[in-house]
């Protein structure tokens, strides 16, 4: 720390970087590896899979743990007021809900060319637990939402921005991001070959860059990108909805829009707004 401005060093905001990404992985992949260990027959511990949900919360734990350490009580109300920070622009809304519009689309679509309304009970029905109904929502806005996005979108990706573009700092998030679900390949099967880890791949990044422009756009709302994740896995990662149209749907927004964000905001920002720095 520089003793006359109280500022981290450089070489101490790099130790802390890689110290955040250590605690996040093995808090979740604690949780995920034995699971994974199981689903391929290679250990006999009786573990309920649906434990695999814990897993999210590596991030925001880690995110706590070292926003205390930097910065004690102040740092960790700082990051509670961006928790809850709903005052911002309708557009930022809009785009929080708009997996839910999505689902919509998919559902006119598929009573336009199959004649049939989607079943939104489907959105109740998960991997490892039992029909959940309403209750699935707050299980994803939980979890994956605040479980990751306390963590990649509210520690780690504005102390990022800070020496660096926002697209440089979405693009080492990508990489974090990708390899943190690595252990979920082997017993959720999101990843089964080339074509798809590929796929997934692709996915990452557009949602890193589509969530680095929410971020920075509503001035650093984590509310409304965890929002925007839970209710992304809510309508794409329910048993019923992993293929088919209503993913197609989503994806087919979020990728084309992420390669709006890098060519109209270009790669400083992201977004409108400046980026949103620590």
């Amino acid at each position: 720390m520089d003793p006359t401005t109280g500022a981290l060093s450089r070489s101490h905001r790099r130790r802390l970087f890689f110290l955040y990404i250590f605690i996040a992985y093995v808090i979740s992949w604690a949780i995920e590896i034995p699971i994974a260990l199981k689903a391929q027959g290679l250990t006999s511990v009786d573990l309920p899979f649906a434990i695999h949900y814990c897993a999210a919360f590596g991030p925001l734990i880690a995110g706590l743990i070292l926003t205390w350490h930097e910065n004690g009580s102040t740092g960790v109300k700082e990051l509670a007021a961006r928790i809850i920070r709903w005052r911002v622009e309708p557009i930022w809304w809009i785009a929080a809900i708009s997996p839910l519009l999505l689902f919509l689309l998919a559902g006119v679509l598929t009573r336009l060319f199959q004649g049939t309304w989607l079943d939104v009970r489907m959105l109740g029905r998960v991997d490892f637990l039992p029909d959940l109904g309403a209750a699935a929502m707050f299980l994803w806005l939980a979890t994956y939402g605040f479980g990751e996005e306390v963590g990649w979108r509210g520690y780690l990706l504005p102390r990022l921005q800070r020496d660096r573009s926002a697209w440089s700092a979405t693009v080492i998030l990508w990489i974090i991001w990708a390899i943190w679900h690595v252990p979920s390949f082997f017993y959720l099967h999101t990843v089964t070959g080339v074509g798809t880890l590929l796929g997934f791949l692709l996915g990452v990044l557009a949602g890193t860059i589509f969530l680095t422009w929410v971020y920075n756009g509503s001035g650093g709302s984590v509310l409304i990108v965890a929002v925007w994740h839970g209710l992304f896995d809510l309508v794409t990662a329910c048993t019923q909805c992993k293929s088919g149209l209503i993913a197609a749907t989503v994806s087919t927004f979020v990728m084309p829009w992420a390669v709006v964000v890098v060519t109209v905001y270009k790669r400083t920002n992201l977004s409108r707004k400046a980026r949103q720095v620590l």
